[in-house]
C-alpha cells in the first residue's frame, strides 16, 4: 500500500542454565504490537506526554492465550516482581532492539513475553508487545536473554 508504514516485531532468546550452558532458542514468534503501544507511540508524537525510548522492560509469564492486539498485561506474569531493564540498540537500519535478561528463583515453565514502558508491574505501564511460544522450562538461578527487534519498514 503506498505510503504505508509496518512494523514488525520478532522475539529470540536464550537459556542460560545455572550451570553455565547456553541453549540457543533461536525465534520463538513473530507477534503482536499492542494497540496500547501503538497509542503510546502516538502520544508521543502529539505531546511527549510519553516517552517511546521507555519501551526496554522486559517481563515474562507462564500464561497460555493468543496474544492480540487488545492485550494490556501478560496472561499470568511470572518471575522476578521487577522486569528486566533492557539494553537498547540500533543494529541496523529501520531497526530497534532491546535485550533483557530475566533470572528465576525457581521451576517454572515460562510460555509468553511482553515488552513494557516501566520496570514496575501493575497499573500505569503499557504492553508493547506481546509473544506467546512453546514453554521453556527455567529452575532456580536459570535465567533466559530475551532478544525483541523491531522493524519499521517505511512506505511511499
Amino acid at each position: 500500500m503506498v505510503g504505508s508504514v509496518t512494523m514488525a516485531g520478532r522475539l529470540d532468546a536464550v537459556l542460560l542454565k545455572a550451570d553455565g550452558r547456553r541453549i540457543d532458542l533461536g525465534l520463538l514468534g513473530r507477534r503482536v504490537v499492542t494497540t496500547a503501544g501503538v497509542n503510546f507511540l502516538r502520544d508521543d508524537f502529539n505531546a511527549g506526554s510519553t516517552e517511546i525510548t521507555s519501551m526496554n522492560f522486559h517481563d515474562s509469564g507462564t500464561g497460555a492465550v493468543a496474544e492480540a492486539v487488545g492485550d494490556t498485561d501478560l496472561g499470568t506474569p511470572a518471575g522476578p516482581i521487577t522486569r528486566a531493564t533492557g539494553v537498547q540498540s540500533a543494529p541496523a537500519t529501520k531497526q530497534y532492539r532491546s535485550v533483557g535478561v530475566i533470572t528465576y528463583a525457581g521451576a517454572l515453565t515460562i510460555t509468553e513475553h511482553g515488552l513494557f514502558n516501566q520496570a514496575a508491574r501493575g497499573g500505569g505501564t503499557t504492553l508493547w508487545d506481546r509473544t506467546v511460544f512453546a514453554g521453556i522450562a527455567v529452575v532456580g538461578s536459570d535465567a533466559i536473554q530475551f532478544t525483541y527487534t523491531l522493524t519499521i519498514n517505511d512506505g511511499g
